[in-house]
């Protein structure tokens, strides 16, 4: 599998376990550094770090800047919109993120709004009401800055997409990440133009799973893992399809050369790209990969769209 170039869309490096922190302990050092290693040495080319609150849009951009190829989102999850209100001025928490945003265009390091949406599968940690209300608000950061959207869309297809229609002129572009939603679901999301479906490992766990996404033209898709959550399991029924495998060591017995079993990182979005490519019967995982790369181009990166790539997708197509 030579050639093959990706991007990460989505990958949590503010997470603690990143840091070799677990439920509250120290299990290992710190090693994003080595994480990182191993993604471009499979082929990741770039990595959009995930924001998801004021303070982890601030250490998400941070981390973007040590390098190069990495990114990142700003804005506010669903399942932590009180922030907002817990702010005690919504406005001014607003107006933060928003500054923050302009400071990481400006460093070309922010190429993204979000990670917004809704999720009513944890109602728990946010109501419904105020979810909707901060959804529909960061439509503005997205109108102002002239960014995509990372999205995200968790039991909640038909108010999600009722707020993307009310503000599908506000917004360029987005993506749909992480998506375990259903056929229904995909079809709704892909009537609106320039709305593209993240698949990773929650994506592909079952059958269903895998029939949704044999669904989704290549041409509106993007790949992630995000990582430290939704590796592919052995129980997930697109296993069968996963080629490319590391070595693997518990937590406890920490091996920098060894992925930490049951922790997810970049350099496993290689299998998300297999098992696309499996249930969907593509062999040239190759050209594959390389229509997947241009989508995510086309919308995060626009600015360096490589006109070879355009040159590769006019000569032939996966479908």
């Amino acid at each position: 599998m030579a050639g093959i170039r990706m991007i990460d869309i989505a990958v949590n490096f503010t997470d603690g376990m990143f840091k070799g922190i677990y439920h509250g302990k120290q299990c290992h050092v710190s090693d994003i550094a080595t994480v990182l290693n191993r993604a471009w040495a499979a082929g990741v080319t770039r990595i959009i770090v995930t924001g998801g609150s004021l303070e982890e849009s601030r250490e998400a951009l941070a981390i973007a800047e040590t390098d190069g190829r990495l990114f990142c989102t700003v804005g506010v999850h669903p399942t932590r919109c009180k922030e907002f209100e817990e702010s005690g001025d919504p406005e001014k928490h607003f107006q933060a993120l928003l500054s923050l945003a302009k400071d990481g265009i400006q460093k070309g390091k922010v190429v993204a709004i979000g990670e917004c949406g809704l999720d009513y599968d944890r109602l728990h940690f946010c109501p419904a009401e105020i979810q909707k209300k901060y959804f529909e608000k960061q439509f503005e950061l997205a109108y102002i800055t002239k960014l995509p959207m990372f999205l995200h869309m968790r039991e909640a297809a038909a108010d999600f997409c009722e707020i993307v229609e009310k503000n599908k002129d506000r917004f360029t572009a987005g993506v749909t990440h992480s998506f375990t939603g259903s056929m229904d679901d995909s079809i709704k999301l892909l009537s609106f133009d320039k709305m593209y479906i993240g698949i990773n490992g929650c994506s592909l766990k079952t059958t269903e799973n895998l029939d949704v996404v044999k669904g989704i033209p290549i041409e509106r898709m993007m790949i992630e893992t995000d990582s430290p959550y939704c590796e592919i399991k052995n129980t997930h029924a697109g296993i069968g399809f996963v080629k490319s495998t590391w070595p693997s060591k518990k937590k406890e017995k920490y091996d920098q050369e060894c992925i930490v079993k049951g922790r997810n990182e970049p350099c496993l979005v290689k299998q998300v790209l297999e098992v696309v490519a499996g249930c969907k019967g593509i062999t040239d995982v190759a050209n594959l990969s390389r229509t997947v790369y241009h989508n995510t181009c086309r919308i995060f990166f626009p600015h360096d769209l490589d006109s070879a790539a355009d040159a590769l997708l006019a000569g032939s197509n996966p479908s």
